[in-house]
């Protein structure tokens, strides 16, 4: 198949699958410049299955860059108030659906002032927090997916041209989404169908607490939220309505306990964040929250990202990845926290998922009295090694095996 058909097909899968596009809704694409080619596939895919209008977000990194190096750091804390109205516009008021293209230069910003993109991102986090609540209970359909751009590419195929960098990441990012294939649709069915016979079994063992242990020197314990909800895969709107969050997917998670997690983790991948990397990480948890941290790339914005607000202290987020999953075999670091996060097991720091929750309206109260965490941000970073052991704790003590050698043992 050409990459032409083969793209085509990736729109179709995002569109029908993804966000899941309804006849007569509307559709926002927030799109780097770069992927315009890809942003206006997506918007023809849309029209053809019945949206009655799409509207982009365009982003341009190279003139954020420019603006962080030379703007007052005042200026990068003014959010003006369109820009919010704008998105609770379209998600709220006229039902649209989201597709957001993540797709980053990692090494673009390495030069910039931590201080100075940190402000830019708290202050975005607290102008944008009703809307990505509003996002992340699923009041609307959204979907992130990825396409490559030249920094991108560089960053992962350093040795090659890059034309054929270009093409790799291209090939990768369809083989990691199910979508190498003449079918995508039907070959991402069967994918997430699998996933959800492992949610099942999870939900059934109603779990206390997960303790992870490997030799990089990770060892904690994280308690799991009242009533708390294994999910993955295919989620549904309010409308009971499926969309799929993340293309690709391999993760199973749920809400952890905000105030239960003790011990040590250590990072097994890069983060990249707010367009800064940060590698070779550890945090040290005690009641829930971040007492300690370091990292050998980056720790000056690690330590700003922790201290965004006091929610950034604690974990939103708990997710099961086996080590030997589709996207870890292939050998590649994405620097792509979509990809990556997809490769091994991940925490999140920040806000919770309202659906990881049962028994609870989804409000910021009624979620914080199941131990759900509340926070201007949700960052995923990656925990998950070769011989990571996890074991599931019931509410009367036994320890039940999940992990072994880094992979489920059912």
């Amino acid at each position: 198949m050409t990459m032409t058909t083969l793209l085509d097909n990736y729109a179709m899968l995002i569109v029908r699958e993804g966000v899941n596009i309804q006849h007569g809704q509307m559709l926002i694409i927030n799109s780097p410049i770069e992927c315009a080619p890809f942003a206006r596939l997506l918007s023809e895919k849309a029209f053809a299955a019945g949206a009655a209008d799409v509207h982009i977000f365009w982003n341009d990194e190279l003139f954020r860059k420019l603006r962080l190096e030379r703007a007052e750091i005042d200026m990068l804390q003014d959010i003006p108030q369109w820009q919010r109205d704008a998105r609770m516009y379209y998600v709220r008021e006229k039902g649209a659906g989201v597709i957001t293209i993540a797709a980053n230069d990692p090494d673009l910003l390495k030069e910039v002032d931590p201080t100075k993109a940190a402000a830019e991102h708290r202050a975005q986090s607290v102008a944008f927090k009703e809307y990505r609540s509003f996002m992340m209970s699923n009041n609307a359909r959204w979907n992130v997916v990825s396409v490559p751009t030249a920094g991108w590419a560089r960053k992962v195929f350093p040795h090659l041209p890059q034309g054929e960098a270009m093409e790799a990441l291209q090939s990768a990012i369809l083989t990691a989404c199910h979508a190498d294939g003449a079918d995508p649709v039907t070959a991402w069915k069967r994918h997430t169908a699998a996933m959800q016979a492992r949610i099942e079994l999870l939900n059934q063992f109603r779990f206390s607490a997960l303790h992870y242990r490997s030799a990089n020197a990770t060892d904690i314990t994280i308690g799991l939220a009242d009533e708390h909800i294994w999910c993955g895969g295919t989620e549904s709107d309010q409308q009971q309505i499926p969309f799929n969050p993340n293309i690709p997917t391999e993760e199973v998670f749920t809400a952890p306990h905000r105030n239960r997690v003790d011990g040590i983790v250590k990072s097994t991948k890069p983060l990249l964040y707010n367009g800064i990397l940060i590698d070779d990480f550890s945090l040290t948890f005690a009641g829930g929250s971040v007492v300690a941290a370091s990292a050998g790339t980056g720790e000056e914005t690690l330590l700003n990202l922790l201290d965004t607000d006091a929610g950034s202290r604690c974990i939103g987020e708990v997710a099961l990845v086996p080590y030997h999953s589709p996207i870890n075999d292939m050998g590649l670091l994405f620097y792509n926290t979509l990809f990556d996060e997809n490769a091994s097991c991940h925490l999140a720091l920040g806000e919770a998922y309202a659906m990881t929750i049962g028994g609870a309206e989804r409000n910021t109260e009624a979620l914080a009295q199941k131990g759900a965490n509340n926070s201007l941000q949700h960052v995923d970073f990656m925990i998950g090694a070769c011989d990571t052991a996890i074991d599931g704790i019931t509410s009367d003590g036994k320890r039940i095996a999940v992990f072994r050698d880094g992979d489920f043992v059912f």
